[in-house]
């Protein structure tokens, strides 16, 4: 049973990871089509690199959840719980790297992607077996995750037009 998990795993945190590298460059692809920059990064702002994370796990979950849902009936509680830990993972290990080293480097930027991906998928599995251990029969409530899940994506796409006058919005 684990090692179906365990296979959607390791797949989504690849399919994260090569639509998420490719996802930052799509919106300049598009000749900066106004849709494709409601889900892809249309600057360099911290706000707009989370987004490299939360649309492909997103996407990759609407697809994975209904198809493992009777066999890991957690799974719609622990994946949102994901996708929120691993999309703010990225600014709080930039700020707190950028803060401590007083700038920034690429290859730190680009390594707190994968570490926040990898880390999203991992608290996905380790809250799904750890519920399904306690009580395979039994569904958590998922409305709660995904309603936050739900305001986070129209953050990305209200900010994304209108973004605030706060550091996580500006570039760099």
């Amino acid at each position: 049973m684990q090692n179906k998990l365990l296979l959607t795993t390791v797949i989504g945190i690849l399919f994260t990871s090569i639509v998420g590298t490719l996802a930052h460059f799509t919106y300049e692809w598009s000749n900066e089509n106004f849709l494709v920059g409601l889900f892809t990064p249309v600057s360099e702002s911290t706000w707009e690199h989370m987004k490299l994370l939360f649309f492909p796990m997103l996407f990759y979950g609407i697809i994975v959840c209904p198809l493992l849902a009777q066999e890991y009936p957690c799974l719609s509680f622990s994946y949102p719980l994901g996708i929120l830990a691993g999309t703010f993972a990225i600014p709080i290990f930039f700020y707190t790297y950028s803060g401590v080293l007083g700038r920034t480097y690429t290859p730190i930027d680009i390594l707190i992607f994968y570490i926040s991906v990898i880390l999203a998928f991992a608290i996905v599995y380790i809250i799904t077996l750890r519920c399904q251990e306690q009580n395979p029969y039994k569904r958590k409530s998922s409305l709660l995750p995904w309603l936050l899940v739900l305001l986070l994506a129209i953050g990305f796409m209200v900010f994304t037009v209108y973004p605030p006058s706060l550091g996580i919005f500006q570039v760099g």
